[in-house]
């Protein structure tokens, strides 16, 4: 025998993953054939295989091997991406390790680091998708930062910004202190933190009253230490509290600021005062506020530093002893915070929270405790603090309208439907998207900046170069494009160059361009004399990075040669270059196509997109959005939205509840095979997955059992099929399992078409596992054994091909151990021309034999219902019993007569009469009208077989009596815990089962 007694998965994943890999199995060069494509939710660079990697990795490589098993040119496009904001955090942790810290290199000398760091370390979980066996055409793989894809970001960044639909603006933006840069909305994370409600008292000025006399407005806050940036106190329109005073002054006591009260429905009358502090520099509601109260962002103040101490206001009325100051207590020293409640105390502006104490004493205390919904950095770790800076933005809202078209029309089919209503929700409410990033490491955002030229007489803006702003740290130097900078888009430096000289020259006449570090450094030298403006005009690049998410975007058309294949519709295969202007002009994309026979034009759009529900909008609506604007169609038809797996109690694997599982140790336990097994029966259109150990313990022994049916086949002559189509059969049993493949391939076929991963399956387990390991393979054991070689022949070549079949259908969910058994079956036949990774989906041509089906399906109850019978009244499994059939007609005793063989051999009837059973004690049983009737004697002692099952009869309906009891008490059902409730309603119903199945075997013994 070629197969090893034990099966054995470490010894053949390996070897298998390479020989498919360097034989170049995964790439797709079936030109003439119709494509197919998927792109992988590329990884970061610093990751590893997770057990949520694990789950949609599996979903997809069942898809990509099925296509490609049906004959399509499958393309599964795989990569990384370059995780700006993780990975320079590795890099630098490494640094911080060594005593180095980022800012001790040139930005250059860093990135390199970066880049050695890459490919020393990173990708690691590229090797871990291997393991698993996912089948991705590594001899293309991608990463979001190299030549290709950079070259599609710079373009697109420059299209956009030239369409109108990229923009500088000031606005709020969610800050990480700890890694000093904006993050999107989507990588905060709140967590409920203990804190406090402050009320205070804002004094009115010049002498205003309220109408009940009182001098002041109170308000309340969870954040005294905005009240150093504070620009106006708001009341609702409709508050009569405060009619009379809309419009008057607050003189703020700590900064002596003067602002107004302002209407603004934003106040709620119904919570506390109804009086509301504004802080539009620091708070996301207060800025909406700000802007109706007629503040531009220009004029909202900033108090917090890059680090959230405390700065400067432009008005100077933050007074010295704040200056400086962090924001919250940290390492035993007050912050900001804790001054400012000191310092309204002392003045008499604090409102104490009164309570009273366990002597009924009234005790004051500084503020009302709260729990406070409080937003963190999901990976900076500390609170977000809203800030107020210059960035730059995506025009979502323009971008957003075709891809919700898209959905509606049904250009993009969302599975399972019901995600589409939270698709819409996002996207019709969508924010712009803030995609500038303050790190070194990324793409860097293609914009230099000069001092901004209005005329020949004024030369340059009377207010350049300008150090009133604070240039103290890199972030203030990158982050200071002011009105009176211009900017020059470009996708290189020498366009760059260019469109500046155009610029100033138009102006102020010709002027010799130059670039600079920074904004600072050009002021550096003009102060210094270094460099003349009559003569030179210093140009610098802007410093910040793009969002990771803007370029994985891209990723299903710039993976594919965007825009390297793209020509001009007219003149095919003539690259387009883009053309240069000091104005902004269409995007260059107009006008063009992808090259005919490019994979651009081949694969786009991709055929499917599979990923988790939890990065919709990371990714997958941004896809979208950039895949129409540039090549004029969707991404993908297709978005396929799986859940998340969670720990085996249902709540969310985190590492600080130690319950998170690693995929690689369950392939060591198991093989990767029975862990991809359990991900597709899991899997059930978007509900989560709940994590069980003995689950995949489970497929493990599925795939020993198919490993052993297997060497049975091997033992009895059965090898590999040499024919796609079935093989003729005349034996109902063989005519029947031909039928039972055809359904099942039909099911499975429309399972996967459905992306039923669930049922497809169930469907080929059912089918391997009882259909053909536990009845096929037992019913034809007479046959194989027997004189008739004719029918042993037939069985032998039916066998063979079902075990084929079989083989193929599993090989998506289970790639290797069947590329295994797809050329050990066929050793002793000279081996497969192919591997099966590359073989032709199942064909059978072959209809199903109704009548051999209902034959089979005949004998597999009949022989069921001996067996159930044996149990019921304690008949040892291997007991030769005789039967003695009532009611039956000529078709049944032909029946009879077919299946002898399999009823004595396999059901254990030594022989089925049609004369009347003896007198005496009987076990009976119908079968589609048919009365079989089992004399029981000598089989076992009917009384005592009578009294065993009174007894265990009257047992279980004693326990189902008190477990009813139980759960009709309202105290118990009501005050117990939901799993022990839950857990005594399973105990009774397997209780009254158990009572049913006595009572059916007593009345069998009569």
């Amino acid at each position: 025998m070629t197969l090893d007694k034990n099966f054995d998965p470490a010894a053949i994943e390996a070897r298998w993953y390479a020989h498919w890999e360097q034989s170049g199995q995964f790439r797709p060069e079936r030109g003439d054939a119709e494509p197919f494509t998927i792109v992988n939710p590329p990884p970061n660079v610093t990751g590893s295989l997770h057990i949520g990697h694990a789950l949609d990795n599996t979903l997809q490589d069942i898809i990509i091997r099925h296509e490609r098993m049906k004959g399509k040119d499958a393309l599964w496009v795989v990569g990384m991406d370059h995780a700006g904001i993780a990975t320079q955090m590795v890099v630098e942790r490494q640094m911080n390790e060594r005593g180095e810290k980022r800012t001790d290199y040139s930005r250059e000398d860093f990135v390199e680091k970066v880049w050695e760091w890459k490919e020393e370390s990173g990708g690691a979980i590229t090797g871990q998708l291997r393991r698993l066996g996912c089948s991705m055409d590594w001899s293309n793989e991608r990463f979001t930062m190299d030549e290709g894809m950079n070259a599609a970001v710079l373009k697109v960044f420059v299209d956009l910004y030239n369409d109108g639909l990229i923009y500088r603006d000031k606005r709020l933006v969610n800050w990480d202190p700890a890694l000093k840069t904006a993050i999107s909305d989507l990588e905060v994370e709140t967590r409920d933190v203990k804190g406090g409600f402050w009320h205070f008292k804002y004094p009115l000025a010049d002498g205003v009253k309220l109408d009940n006399g009182q001098d002041y407005i109170e308000v309340a806050t969870t954040r005294p230490e905005t009240m150093l940036a504070d620009m106006a106190v708001a009341v609702h329109p409709s508050d009569e509290r405060y009619q009379s005073v809309i419009g008057k002054e607050i003189e703020q006591p700590i900064t002596g600021r003067r602002f107004r009260i302002v209407a603004d429905e934003h106040a709620d009358p119904e919570l506390g005062s109804g009086a509301v502090k504004i802080t539009p520099g620091h708070d996301f509601n207060d800025f909406e506020v700000g802007k109706r109260a007629g503040f531009a962002a220009a004029e909202m103040l900033n108090m917090f530093d890059a680090e959230a101490n405390v700065c400067q206001t432009e008005d100077g009325l933050i007074p010295d002893e704040y200056i400086g100051l962090h924001r919250f207590k940290r390492d035993g020293v007050d912050g900001a915070r804790e001054l400012v409640v000191q310092r309204m105390k002392e003045l008499g502006f604090l409102i104490p929270h009164v309570t009273k104490s366990k002597d009924g004493e009234t005790v004051e205390h500084d503020a009302e405790p709260r729990t406070i919904a409080t937003p963190f950095g999901d990976r900076g770790g500390v609170v977000i603090e809203p800030w107020l800076t210059d960035q730059w933005y995506v025009d979502a809202k323009t971008l957003a309208q075709p891809a919700i078209e898209a959905v509606k029309s049904g250009a993009i089919e969302i599975v399972p439907k019901t995600w589409e209503k939270t698709y819409f929700n996002w996207m019709e409410n969508i924010q712009p998207w803030c995609v500038s990033r303050q790190l070194w490491w990324g793409h860097r955002i293609p914009a230099w900046y000069g001092p901004k030229a209005f005329s020949p007489e004024e030369k340059l803006s009377p207010h350049w170069p300008d150090l009133s702003f604070d240039v103290s740290d890199d972030f203030a130097t990158a982050n200071s494009t002011l009105l009176n900078d211009e900017v020059f888009v470009s996708e290189s430096e020498e366009d760059a160059l260019a469109q500046a000289s155009i610029y100033y020259s138009d102006r102020i006449g010709s002027r010799e361009i130059v670039v600079v570090e920074n904004r600072l450094s050009a002021m550096k030298v003009i102060l210094s004399g270094e460099l003349d403006l009559k003569k030179t005009i210093p140009i610098w690049r802007d410093s910040d990075v793009l969002d990771t998410w803007f370029s994985s975007a891209l990723w299903p058309f710039a993976t594919l040669g965007w825009p390297r294949d793209l020509v001009e519709e007219s003149v095919s295969g003539e690259p387009v270059e883009p053309r240069l202007s000091n104005e902004k002009h269409p995007s260059t994309s107009s006008g063009l196509t992808a090259k005919p026979g490019s994979d651009l034009a081949r694969h786009y759009p991709n055929d499917l997109l599979i990923s988790g529900f939890d990065i919709l909008f990371f990714w997958d609506a941004r896809m979208a959005m950039q895949g129409i604007q540039f090549m004029k169609e969707v991404p993908w038809k297709r978005l396929y939205l799986h859940g998340l797996v969670r720990a085996e109690d249902g709540s969310k694997m985190s590492k600080s509840k130690g319950n998170v599982v690693d995929p690689l140790g369950l392939i060591d336990e198991y093989g990767a095979d029975a862990l991809r097994f359990f991900m597709a029966a899991m899997e059930s259109q978007g509900r989560d997955i709940k994590m069980d150990d003995k689950r995949v313990e489970g497929y493990r022994n599925f795939a020993t059992k198919l490993w052993n049916a297997s060497r049975f086949c091997e033992a009895n002559g059965i090898g590999a099929s040499k024919t796609l189509h079935a093989p003729d059969a005349a034996l109902p049993v063989n005519r029947w399992i031909i039928s039972e493949v055809t359904e099942t391939l039909a099911s499975l076929d429309k399972a996967l078409g459905d992306l039923r991963f669930d049922a497809a399956a169930n469907t080929i387990y059912h089918f391997t596992w009882d259909r053909f390991c536990d009845w096929y393979l037992e019913l034809i054991k007479p046959l194989l054994q027997g004189e008739d070689k004719a029918a042993a022949d037939e069985t032998r070549a039916v066998a063979g091909w079902v075990l084929d079949q079989i083989i193929v259908m599993l090989h998506p969910f289970m790639p290797f151990i069947t590329e295994e058994l797809w050329h050990s079956m066929a050793a002793e036949t000279g081996g497969r021309e192919y591997d099966l990774i590359v073989a032709k989906w199942p064909e059978p041509k072959a209809a199903v034999d109704k009548d051999a089906k209902a034959e089979v399906d005949w004998l597999i109850r009949l022989i069921s219902a001996v067996r159930a019978a044996k149990v019921e009244l304690n008949i040892a499994p291997g007991t030769k019993m005789t039967a003695h059939v009532r009611d039956g007609d000529d078709s049944l005793k032909d029946r009879i007569a077919r299946q002898s063989a399999a009823l004595d051999r396999v059901g254990r009837l030594e022989s089925v009469s049609f004369d009347p059973a003896p007198e005496g004690a009987n076990a009976q049983i119908v079968i589609d009208g048919a009365t079989y009737v089992l004399p029981l004697a000598g089989a076992i002692d009917v009384d005592a077989e009578k009294a065993r099952l009174g007894k265990a009869l009257e047992a279980s309906q004693k326990e189902a009596k008190s477990l009813s009891g139980r759960l009709s008490n309202p105290n118990f059902v009501e005050k117990a815990k939901p799993e022990a409730v839950e857990k005594a309603r399973a105990d009774l119903a397997d209780k009254e089962a158990e009572a049913e199945r006595l009572q059916a075997a007593l009345a069998r013994l009569g």
